[in-house]
């Protein structure tokens, strides 16, 4: 017997919403298989495969909406899964302003722009090969100076499929694939044990860091902290390391994110077209990013993806939007909705850039007298509609350019609208994740002690 396709499954569940009633339907599907392997203390100490698949649907009944999902794609749970969401549907609150794509705003030729943006990798990495990384990356960081213990290594890799399907017409879908490498460091003992991590991430196998090269990362910056003891520094410029600095840009996501700004719980929701980061910053959000950890060639409501700019010469340009919070703003989807299998649509980022500035991180260091550079952060003290920020923090303090004692236990505190009109973006750009900056330097920061 011949196995039915996902893209079957996705067609029957769309019928069977119309059966009953669904005046707009859409499926999503989501599957894959993936495979993860850990070692600690030399040994494997877990080996995981899991091979899972959810089809969600979501219905509009006139403009009441609702979505579930289901891992079981029998006809029976599929028939059962339709019936029910549009019973939810029937029963929700109308929303006036829930939108459904125009079928000629649909994206086109998405299935050559897959290909483009080369997704998914033709080589694979085979459990013994997991074995291998996992076990040289958590030798490798062992053998260091000063590490005294590994809180584990681990290898990933995985291949997914998306099928989007609406009763309107569009069908789209797309493979990728993902390789990943972990490890967690320990260095001291007892009450002063310190620990950090290092990863590295990406679609191609060729285009994963060296086991060595994360091994190495984990392994200084966790020796590196040795020492650390709290220390108030009062009002201070504050460098944000490059791997805590995209933080702040996801900060600045949410800011911008429609949905926020249409309910008036932004920050900056009185802030388009104005200055909002110094002169020569930029930000952009690239779906079309080959290889991208986050590029995809179209969104969550069928329609085409486009680089976005969001920061030209540090003023804010657009909003993040799909399609219902672009019509309660009243202003055209930018092509940015993303969703769950059992989730409605809204508003997110893909490829996150803050582009690199002129200056080298040790030339941003350097001009400080005193001040911070913040390599951890802890806690959530994060106000997305004052933007009052405040969070714990770890670190290394500055004196006359140069990195020095390491801190711990301290707090550093601002407003996110100042901290944005402060920022002096270094050169280190390195593309190991969806949101991305170079390391960030922020004059006029309180750094506050125990």
């Amino acid at each position: 017997m011949t196995a039915v396709t996902p893209l079957e499954r996705a067609k029957t569940l769309l019928l069977a919403a119309q059966k009953y009633g669904a005046t707009h339907a859409e499926t999503l599907y989501a599957g894959g298989r993936g495979t993860s392997l850990s070692f600690l203390n030399g040994k494997m100490d877990a080996f995981d495969v899991a091979d899972e698949s959810a089809i969600g649907l979501r219905v509009l009944i006139g403009r009441r909406q609702a979505v579930a999902v289901t891992s079981d794609l029998s006809d029976t749970a599929l028939n059962i899964l339709a019936e029910r969401v549009c019973a939810m549907a029937k029963a929700a609150p109308e929303d006036p302003y829930v939108t459904i794509a125009d079928p000629d705003a649909f994206a086109r030729n998405h299935m050559e722009l897959a290909r483009k943006l080369e997704l998914e990798d033709t080589a694979t990495a085979t459990a013994e090969e997991l074995k291998t990384w996992a076990a040289e990356l958590e030798a490798a960081t062992l053998n260091t100076k000063g590490i005294s213990k590994s809180g584990g290594a681990d290898a990933s890799y995985g291949t997914g499929t998306i099928l989007l399907l609406t009763s309107s017409g569009f069908e789209g879908g797309y493979g990728r694939t993902s390789y990943g490498l972990s490890i967690t460091a320990l260095a001291g003992s007892g009450t002063s044990m310190v620990r950090d991590y290092a990863y590295a991430s990406a679609r191609h196998k060729a285009d994963l860091r060296p086991v060595a090269e994360v091994a190495a990362e984990a392994a200084s910056r966790t020796v590196a902290k040795a020492g650390a003891k709290p220390m108030a520094l009062g009002a201070v410029p504050v460098v944000f390391d490059r791997r805590i600095a995209s933080s702040l840009l996801g900060h600045f996501a949410g800011a911008i994110n429609g949905e926020s700004v249409a309910r008036g719980t932004s920050f900056l929701r009185e802030k388009l077209m104005q200055q909002v980061f110094p002169k020569g910053v930029r930000i952009t959000d690239n779906p079309l990013m080959v290889r991208g950890l986050a590029s995809r060639p179209f969104d969550a409501e069928g329609l085409p993806t486009a680089e976005l700019e969001l920061v030209a010469d540090g003023i804010l340009q657009s909003w993040i939007l799909d399609l219902t919070s672009a019509h309660r703003l009243g202003l055209k989807s930018t092509g940015s909705a993303a969703r769950g299998t059992g989730s409605l649509p809204g508003p997110s980022p893909t490829n996150l850039l803050l582009h690199a500035g002129k200056q080298t991180p040790d030339a941003l260091i350097g001009s400080i007298e005193k001040g911070l550079l913040v390599t951890g952060l802890m806690g959530h003290g994060v106000n997305g509609i004052t933007g009052d920020y405040s969070r714990g923090a770890e670190g290394f303090y500055i004196e006359n350019g140069q990195i020095k004692q390491p801190l711990q236990e301290i707090t550093i505190a601002g407003n996110l609208v100042d901290m944005f009109a402060n920022i002096t973006p270094a050169n280190d750009i390195v593309f190991d994740r969806a949101t991305v900056t170079p390391t960030l330097r922020v004059d006029g920061m309180t750094v506050a002690g125990r």
